[in-house]
């Protein structure tokens, strides 16, 4: 018997095949999407990471079993539709995830796509394959799965220790692609061989990533694009003067300043540009297991030194917002009511006051006046994580820290907080599902390689799985708020702010959506065309 949410999702398709529909009779094929990218990724492999620098490029070269419908702009349980997998069915006391598979898909080197790729996948990332990731970010995702098992080539379930519906969740991100059984890790570093509407063409770190149609694609008429072409610019003013000037189609996604959108619409009136939360947090990481940041007293100094208006003012024009772990109303679907948030200490709205305590807090430890914390802010070298290091520097000074920027390139800025080889780091952490589960177990479980702080709170750790279990929304939404009051009384890692950026097309660039709660899960652009 299939399941509220698998009847649900098979409603929510013949919604998505009626509009994309009326979309073909419109669209028209061929043409190549021109689009600049921020920075050069590390490698091409999304499962080994942790930036959407790399989600955003090779989004488009797979598949999952389920995804979050592309025109919807704010995901949730409700917008999840069937991709690899045609239908699901929770069984077994909800503690059985069963996909029923598409047939007849292949990889884009002509092999057949089964229900055995979908197990070497989750095996690899659960850490049970012979073969490994070098990395594995969100390994905690599925710390409740207990195996994989497969009933022939076209079946396959996800075998749960205990009830987690926000799976389905976590399986729609843009984050979760199936990967080939027969493709090594090494090899989706380098040429990633997926089912989706785009093949891999080439990599050339720093200058550009190609992609070119699959003729094979199992939805018929998509993609209606001949290929995407991404030019690696990483100063943005460059960049943005070259998308005004008509050289590209597309600005990178959410990479676009509320200032440079009004720049961009002033030199391109007929340029479009949506300005939308990112559910990306900046917050401050701390490596807590080195003195002098193993004293809490330092950390909830540097958290009550914080003038967030200041940081939403200066970077956004006022258009930001403050919260804490998760995205805040009304586009987040699980962010703390203002007036819970405003008891926590530090995010009251009187900022001298806020300083004066935390000057208490650093006397405290030993430092004052005539006595200053050196401290280096290790950041990564890209405008949206500098920008704010440097705020950031600015405002410690007013709590005896001098702090000192150090910035590191995309390719070894994860790998080196992973490895806590950092003292402070300004940072943005974004969140690949507005979900609690992702969130939560994905920066602050004591295992996390996302844990970058060494936070580890067995107490409130308890209080994740609580939350995990619970199916009544409201209950758990404030189950959620509890045990995210904890997390900033804990100065787990201090939110700053929630950002809002813009997206800029071309006024015939069509069928674009920006997402509003995750654009970690809007990429594929198998619905984009270009009406020229």
């Amino acid at each position: 018997m299939r399941s509220v949410w698998a009847l649900a999702a098979m409603a929510a398709l013949s919604v998505l095949t009626a509009s994309t529909a009326t979309l073909a009779g419109e669209s028209k094929q061929g043409g190549i999407l021109r689009m600049y990218h921020r920075d050069s990724p590390g490698n091409a492999s999304i499962h080994e990471g942790a930036t959407y620098s790399l989600n955003v490029p090779f989004m488009p070269v797979f598949n999952n079993l389920v995804i979050y419908k592309q025109d919807v702009a704010q995901n949730s349980m409700d917008s999840i539709v069937p991709e690899l997998a045609e239908s699901w069915a929770w069984v077994n006391d909800n503690k059985t995830l069963t996909f029923k598979l598409r047939q007849g898909v292949k990889w884009h080197d002509g092999k057949p796509f089964t229900s055995a790729d979908v197990k070497c996948t989750f095996d690899m990332l659960m850490g049970k394959a012979q073969q490994k990731f070098r990395q594995n970010p969100r390994k905690s995702w599925y710390d409740q799965v207990v195996d994989i098992s497969t009933n022939g080539d076209s079946e396959v379930s996800f075998n749960l220790k205990r009830p987690q519906p926000s799976l389905l969740a976590l399986l729609a991100s843009g984050y979760t692609p199936v990967y080939p059984c027969h493709v090594s890790p090494a090899e989706m570093r380098t040429h990633p061989i997926g089912t989706g509407p785009f093949k891999f063409v080439e990599f050339k770190a720093n200058e550009s990533i190609k992609l070119t149609r699959n003729p094979d694609y199992w939805r018929k008429g998509r993609p209606h694009l001949d290929g995407i072409e991404f030019t690696i610019i990483p100063n943005r003013s460059t960049a943005i003067l070259a998308f005004v000037a008509g050289r590209f189609d597309m600005a990178f996604p959410t990479e676009v300043t509320i200032p440079l959108v009004k720049d961009v619409k002033s030199q391109a009136p007929n340029a479009i540009c949506e300005i939308a939360p990112t559910n990306v947090s900046t917050n401050i990481i701390v490596n807590s297991s080195s003195p002098p940041f193993d004293n809490v007293d330092i950390r909830r100094a540097m958290a009550m030194a914080l003038d967030r208006k200041a940081f939403i003012s200066i970077m956004f024009e006022g258009q930001g917002d403050i919260g804490g772990t998760m995205l805040p109303p009304p586009n987040g679907l699980w962010g703390m009511p203002k007036e819970m948030l405003e008891t926590i200490p530090g995010y009251g709205p009187d900022v001298k006051a806020n300083r004066e305590e935390a000057k208490k807090l650093m006397q405290k430890a030993g430092y004052g006046p005539d006595k200053h914390l050196a401290v280096k802010v290790s950041t990564r070298n890209i405008p949206i994580y500098r920008d704010p290091a440097v705020i950031l520097i600015d405002q410690l000074k007013n709590i005896y820290i001098d702090g000192e920027l150090d910035v590191v390139e995309t390719a070894n800025w994860f790998p080196k907080v992973a490895r806590k080889d950092y003292m402070i780091g300004l940072n943005l952490t974004g969140n690949a599902v507005d979900d609690p589960d992702q969130s939560f177990y994905e920066n602050y479980s004591c295992g996390s390689e996302r844990n970058y702080t060494n936070y580890c709170n067995k107490e409130i750790e308890k209080l994740f799985d609580v939350q995990s279990q619970e199916t009544n929304v409201e209950k758990r939404r404030k189950l959620v708020w509890d045990i995210d009051k904890k997390l900033q009384e804990d100065v787990a890692r201090p939110i700053i702010f929630h950002s809002r950026m813009g997206s800029c097309w071309q006024p015939y660039v069509k069928g674009i959506t920006i997402m509003t709660n995750s654009s970690y899960n809007g990429y594929r652009y198998e619905d984009v065309w270009l009406d020229k």
